[in-house]
């Protein structure tokens, strides 16, 4: 077993509560995990043995252009898509971020992590 991070992805996005933020947007980082059993790919160096991180990021890329209300159903779209659309993937966590998020302070982040 073993684990592949996609850290720090950067999306400008339009997801929100309230309707300034659909239609303004926001800065968004996207932290993935995706756990795996690795030893093939080790051992052949072959990309059809693993689990490919470049489809998986365009996955992520794909459902943060999707307009949402809550960072949790974002995260749950992307596992359920990475689920849906890759192979040999054990388990996924993803973090989604909103940078500067508008709640009335100061605050650099809010994050929402989800697990499956």
């Amino acid at each position: 077993m073993g684990k592949i991070e996609i850290e720090n992805m950067e999306f400008y996005a339009y997801h929100g509560h309230y309707k300034e933020e659909q239609i303004v947007g926001n800065k968004f980082l996207v932290d993935l995990s995706l756990e795996a059993d690795l030893g093939k790919p080790s051992n052949s160096d072959s990309l059809k043995d693993a689990v490919n991180y470049q489809q998986a990021y365009m996955i992520v890329e794909r459902e943060m252009k999707k307009k949402s209300h809550l960072m949790e159903h974002i995260a749950g779209r992307i596992i359920d898509s990475l689920y849906n659309e890759m192979t040999g993937i054990k388990r996924i966590t993803v973090k989604v971020s909103k940078i500067n998020p508008p709640i009335g302070g100061k605050v650099e982040r809010v994050s929402v992590t989800l697990t499956r």
